[in-house]
């Protein structure tokens, strides 16, 4: 996870000018839509309880993806839209952000042992796409875009990292992984 030491607003900023110059600089994606989303999404996913904020129908937290493609499954409407939504996002935070972390996500022992992150996570941004009227009309492109181009954005989210943990990044402030 990231600890972090300085103002929040200073940190939403750092986001997004590491995520914007990466996408644009380093991978040509000139597309401040994405990566404004982007930004969003490790800002989000600072706090635990954002990275696992839905619950079963009983109550219980969802802390896999299996769990999470089964709720998904079983609601309508904008809960199945969000979760779906969520599965992307949080599968495109570990396999960019902590691909370390999937040994221990897809361990043996777990529900996701079987799943590969990187297409469920394609397929949930698009099945989050298709809720394309009102009031997800502007977000329903980005999330097909997320579901197009997986990869290549958790590669980007990968390099964000990197040049977030350079020490002579910050200055003052610290962000570490």
């Amino acid at each position: 996870m990231v600890a972090v030491v300085g103002k929040p607003e200073a940190l939403r900023d750092m986001f997004a000018a590491l995520t914007e110059h990466t996408f644009q600089v380093d991978l040509g994606i000139a597309d401040t839509r994405l990566t404004d989303y982007l930004a969003d999404l490790l800002l989000r996913f600072i706090r635990s309880d954002a990275l696992y904020r839905f619950r079963s129908i009983v109550g219980r937290r969802l802390e896999d993806v299996a769990g999470m493609m089964y709720e998904a499954g079983a609601r309508q409407g904008k809960p199945r839209r969000e979760i779906h939504r969520h599965i992307g996002d949080f599968t495109l935070f570990w396999t960019g952000v902590y691909p370390e972390a999937l040994s221990k996500l897809q361990s043996p022992d777990s529900r996701d042992y079987l799943l590969d992150y990187l297409e469920q996570g394609k397929r949930s941004y698009l099945i989050a796409s298709e809720f394309d009227d009102e009031p997800y009309q502007a977000e329903a492109p980005i999330l097909r875009r997320l579901s197009d181009e997986f990869e290549l954005c958790s590669v980007g989210l990968n390099q964000v990292r990197k040049e977030w943990e350079r020490p002579d990044r910050l200055g003052g402030d610290r962000v570490e992984g």
